[in-house]
């Protein structure tokens, strides 16, 4: 058993420790606000550039883009969201799993067909210490997203898609649900899909285009690739601040479990040492 001097310590270490678990949940807490502020300010603008192109597209329902051009996957892209920092509970060990599922369904492309993109420093670290060899690392970006920075990033790989240097894009990320529920989501990223709902199925005004529907597609759908990555920037974001809320409540709710129950076994200890203390009191002046 312990000696009560050692369970002391014991639970003014735990209490530290719960002082910085408590801390760090304040702080993320208050991060995972401003990114649910930036997602939410977002989402208007979002709104109303896939409706113009579902409504172009209703117009123009036989329109046909490169960007959606389906071809076998013979030179594919992979891009990986996930944070800078740990004490996020499975928030990154989540998309390092998923990464290595997806290069290993590709193990059968050449090395050099295979393009490794990474935001945050921990899916980069995992990834490197495996063998894979990572294209571009974009440090900094998932505690910061930019939007400039990420969009620049989109137009490259619309480039590489339009000159057939890439076939397929993919991204692996967390999709922010709720400050208690974050999705592991993966899914394409080029070629482009259209949702069903957006040709013939909805009901639009007859619109005159100038310039005609197709050149404003053109132009539109760069925005609308742009945007959705810089909004899986913002995604992953604020799952990872609402992850490691949660990993920091539980954390302090487990310091608080173990300061209990170490104090309870520090009671006990000093009890049964005040008992025996008595007994020896006792039995010595029976002699």
């Amino acid at each position: 058993m312990a000696s009560l001097k050692e369970i002391k310590a014991r639970i003014a270490s735990v209490k530290t420790t719960r002082k910085i678990t408590a801390a760090m949940k304040m702080v993320s807490a208050a991060k995972l606000n401003r990114a649910q502020k930036n997602i939410t300010g977002m989402l208007p603008y979002a709104k109303a550039l896939h409706h113009i192109l579902g409504s172009v597209l209703a117009g123009d329902s036989e329109f046909d883009s490169p960007l959606t051009a389906q071809r076998s996957p013979e030179r594919v892209a992979v891009i990986a969201f996930s944070s800078d920092s740990s004490l996020a509970g499975s928030f990154n060990a989540n998309v390092i799993k998923a990464l290595r599922k997806t290069l290993k369904a590709y193990e059968n492309l050449p090395p050099a067909h295979l393009y490794i993109y990474t935001v945050g420093r921990k899916v980069f670290d995992a990834i490197t210490k495996s063998g894979y060899p990572v294209a571009r690392n974009f440090e900094g970006l998932a505690a910061k997203p930019d939007y400039d920075t990420i969009a620049a990033f989109a137009g490259e790989l619309i480039t590489q898609f339009h000159t057939k240097t890439i076939d397929r894009v993919e991204v692996i990320y967390h999709h922010f649900k709720s400050a208690g529920s974050q999705a592991l989501t993966h899914e394409n990223f080029l070629p482009l899909a259209f949702p069903a709902t957006a040709v013939g199925t909805q009901t639009v005004a007859d619109y005159i285009f100038e310039p005609s529907a197709s050149d404003i597609l053109a132009d539109l759908l760069p925005k609308v690739l742009k945007l959705k990555l810089y909004t899986i920037l913002l995604d992953s974001n604020a799952s990872e601040h609402a992850a490691r809320v949660i990993a920091m409540q539980i954390a302090t709710d487990n310091a608080d479990d173990l300061t209990g129950d170490l104090t309870i076994e520090y009671n006990k200890s000093r009890q049964q040492a005040i008992t025996n203390e008595i007994l020896d009191i006792i039995g010595g002046s029976l002699k």
